[in-house]
């Protein structure tokens, strides 16, 4: 996995990759309850629990480029499926994209996981 990303962005350029991350988690969760709670039964409802699930995976940062783009594929799909307004999917699916390809930056379990390590001397 550590051969997906070239660094974990810290600092300034970090922070901006947790507020992104975290604005497309919420935002991902908030339409997940929106579109359960409020509206009538709908067929696209595993669509949007997929992207909660996605949400909360891509706002604590795991698995973040998988996340990424899976993402991207599940809102593309709902905006070429629904027939409403599609500008959010579209959003979504574009933010989703430019996180699976810049990283998870240096808060994230990602970094955790498969940062650099330091070998003790």
């Amino acid at each position: 996995m550590q051969r997906l990303f070239s660094t974990f962005a810290n600092e300034w350029p970090g922070f901006g990759l947790l507020v992104q991350r975290l604005v497309v988690g919420i935002a991902l969760l908030y339409r997940a309850i929106v579109m359960l709670d409020g509206s009538p039964a709908t067929t696209h409802r595993t669509l949007y629990i997929a992207g909660a699930i996605l949400g909360v995976f891509i706002s604590v940062g795991f698995w973040t480029p998988i996340a990424g783009s899976l993402i991207a594929a599940v809102e593309l799909w709902i905006a070429l499926v629904s027939g409403g307004d599609a500008v959010i999917s579209i959003l979504l699916a574009v933010l989703g994209g430019t996180l699976a390809m810049i990283g998870p930056g240096a808060w994230s379990i990602d970094a955790r996981l498969f940062g650099r390590k330091q070998i003790p001397t």
